[in-house]
């Protein structure tokens, strides 16, 4: 292995030693407390130590980092202190997710990392959105600098995850400061690169994106430190990304369980001559810049501090569950303050204690654009991300004018990569700022379910990390559109805690509940349904306000039955009971799914007796048959009858319009409340 210190001087190399020797040291350690079964499993970077410190040490300190789990120079090089690194492997209490999660699935802005979630190839979005912030925000940046470096590692394997390109795509076109990093070391678990991909090399990829590709000896940490030192320094002053492909091979197996007899023994023996702290070592020696002596007194020192850092470790047991702070800990801290409009003049009439409050007639879909508006006016830190909303003014034109007001930096087209950019909005969070994330149509989230339901959802309650995220989900049939554009997929999202669910079904909810789903940190779906953009309107105050999340609003009395429904189910409700006259009925509009007002049920239940669960989507499995069944767990002694329910087909969306009206609920309502009040 060839050596080129460049123009480094001695303490830089002393230094790059003493944070190589840090990782490997402590894998052997914890490879002896595996064989006494004092850790549980281990995921070995032994041999590619190289590319996590050259990379680490080659950027400034507050640079975030996106490792995976044979990153452990990382987490050393930033100054994690063992004892709490420890406790996180061992899952107690003082790790950073306290107990919640494993090894290195964590992150730590004091430190500028973000950990991997297990899902190979959502962190590449991520780290696109911190990019971005460091553009947006400019923040601490010296003369000639555009914005700070961003670096994602990823694994030969993962490459190959969708997430992977989307990422690259949007980095390139939004020229974003981001190294993805491909550690090539020959195998995806045990299946060669020859199975995996056809390319020679990583690098050739990069001229698909349009982006530059870098290939480095990844067991050579000075070039790997140089490299990325160099590179860096340039993408501060002009932001792109680049692909940095890192030739390495990994020496033990994927985990210790898993063993290397797929490797061939003499791939083993030549990548062991290429030992990256053996050989870095010797070539220290040789230049005279370590001797024996030094050698070892370092060693002996290290262990010294990782035995520490262990007996401190070790002193913790397994946390004691406390069931109110796990179920605290879902969502981040908020407490909502209801804001009502502000200015008093002429208008129409308004609900109780808005008269004299500035108003006018506003379609459903323009109190939508109304509330996103004056949203972005409050926060000058949100971002408005989605596919054809800047100049065009998106499918619907609820961002029609948007880019003229706020510019393109706020309001900004994305690729058609909806988990990347759903990623990149978690990076933005990440980095104080606030993001929407506009889904086409409702049906296309499914290309991002796996940012929603594990990074979104989970990142708050895994390591302290608000996702502050607004998804807009335009929803629902009626419109002829067929099974791709037409599903109630609300269900399913509701069994993912961590998220929360606006679902409105007129104008004055619509701007409403929007505004404050943007004052929360917490992630955000909100269903907006097609068909009422432009088919009811109301008047509605001109002013920014909100409304209170997870309160349900009774927007019927009546004493025979209650019908307990959302979005357009509301309007299905109204119509069918002015056609029975004789019923009188309560008609409770959720409002908001996640989480729901379970007071207001009850309170509806108990006084009409007879409860009617009304919604959309298809019947098995949707949000009525929970409600139905927590009626049935804590009202059955205030009930005449069964909770009955009614929803669509357990079907998919059909496109003729005779069809799709069989599918919806609507058509069977009166039945089912006529049903009902026979009990």
């Amino acid at each position: 292995m060839k050596y080129n210190r460049q123009h480094y001087p001695n303490d830089i190399l002393l230094h790059l030693y003493k944070t190589i020797l840090f990782p490997r040291l402590i894998e052997e350690k914890m490879l002896v407390l595996l064989r006494q079964n004092k850790i549980s499993k281990w995921f070995s970077g032994i041999g590619q130590e190289a590319i996590a410190v050259g990379i680490t040490e080659a950027l400034e300190k507050d640079e975030y980092i996106l490792p995976m789990h044979r990153n452990l120079g990382v987490f050393t090089g930033r100054g994690i202190p063992f004892a709490r690194l420890f406790a996180q492997w061992q899952g107690t209490a003082s790790g950073f997710t306290k107990g919640r999660d494993r090894s290195f699935h964590f992150g730590s802005n004091e430190h500028h990392i973000v950990g991997m979630i297990s899902h190979l190839g959502p962190q590449n979005g991520v780290a696109d959105g911190i990019a971005l912030a460091s553009i947006l925000k400019k923040e601490n940046l010296p003369a000639g600098q555009a914005g700070k470096v961003t670096v994602v590692f990823n694994g030969d394997g993962g490459t190959s995850e969708g997430d992977f390109h989307e990422a690259l795509n949007v980095a390139a076109v939004w020229d974003l400061p981001v190294i993805f990093v491909v550690e090539n070391n020959g195998y995806g678990l045990s299946t060669p690169s020859r199975e995996q991909f056809r390319c020679k090399a990583f690098v050739d990829k990069a001229i698909g994106y349009g982006i530059e590709g870098i290939q480095a000896d990844g067991n050579n940490i000075l070039e790997v430190y140089h490299t990325t030192k160099n590179l860096a320094e340039s993408m501060r002053k002009k932001p792109r990304p680049v692909l940095l492909e890192c030739l390495t091979f990994r020496m033990r197996g994927h985990e210790e369980a898993s063993g290397t007899r797929y490797v061939p023994k003499e791939l083993m023996d030549a990548w062991a001559k290429k030992d990256p702290v053996e050989n870095y070592e010797q070539y220290l020696i040789a230049e005279g810049v370590i001797d024996a002596k030094y050698r070892d007194a370092l060693r002996k020192k290290i262990k010294k501090e990782i035995e520490a850092g262990l007996e401190e470790a070790f002193k913790e047991t397994l946390p004691q569950p406390d069931t109110l702070t796990e179920l605290d800990d879902v969502h981040a801290p908020f407490n909502q303050s209801v804001i009502s409009p502000l200015s008093s003049g002429e208008g129409p009439g308004l609900p109780a204690g808005q008269a004299g409050v500035r108003s006018s007639e506003k379609r459903f879909i323009d109190a939508i654009s109304d509330g996103l508006r004056q949203s972005m006016e409050r926060h000058d830190n949100l971002v408005l991300m989605g596919q054809d909303i800047a100049d065009y003014g998106g499918v619907f034109k609820i961002t029609e004018g948007f880019v003229e007001k706020f510019g393109k930096d706020r309001v900004r087209n994305t690729p058609l990569c909806e988990s990347a950019i759903i990623g990149a909005g978690l990076g933005l969070s990440i980095k104080g700022m606030k993001a929407m994330v506009e889904m086409q149509f409702a049906d296309f989230v499914s290309e991002g379910m796996t940012q929603i339901v594990n990074n979104l959802a989970k990142a708050h309650w895994r390591w302290g990390q608000p996702a502050d995220v607004v998804v807009r989900m335009p929803t629902g049939a009626g419109t002829a559109a067929g099974p791709f554009h037409s599903q109630s997929n609300e269900a399913w999202f509701f069994h993912t805690p961590g998220l929360k669910i606006v679902y409105p079904s007129n104008p004055y909810d619509a701007k409403g509940l929007l505004c404050a789903a943007f004052n929360d940190p917490n992630p955000y779906l909100y269903f907006e349904h097609k068909l009422l953009y432009r088919s009811i309107k109301a008047t509605i105050p001109d002013d920014y306000y909100t409304i209170e999340v997870g309160k349900a609003n009774r927007v019927s009395e009546g004493s025979d039955l209650s019908i307990i429904t959302y979005g357009m189910g509301v309007h299905w409700a109204q119509e069918i009971l002015r056609q029975l006259p004789d019923v009188s009925a309560d008609v409770l509009d959720l409002r908001t799914l996640l989480p729901w007002d379970k007071e207001a049920v009850l309170e509806t239940a108990k006084k009409t007796h007879r409860v009617l669960v009304l919604h959309e989507d298809t019947l098995t499995g949707g949000i009525g048959a929970e409600i139905a069944a927590w009626i049935g767990e804590h009202a059955f002694q205030y009930l005449d009858a069964p909770v009955m329910r009614e929803a669509s087909l357990d079907t998919a969306i059909p496109f003729a319009a005779t069809l799709e009206q069989n599918f919806l609920p609507k058509g069977r309502l009166k039945s089912r409340i006529e049903t009902l009040l026979k009990f």
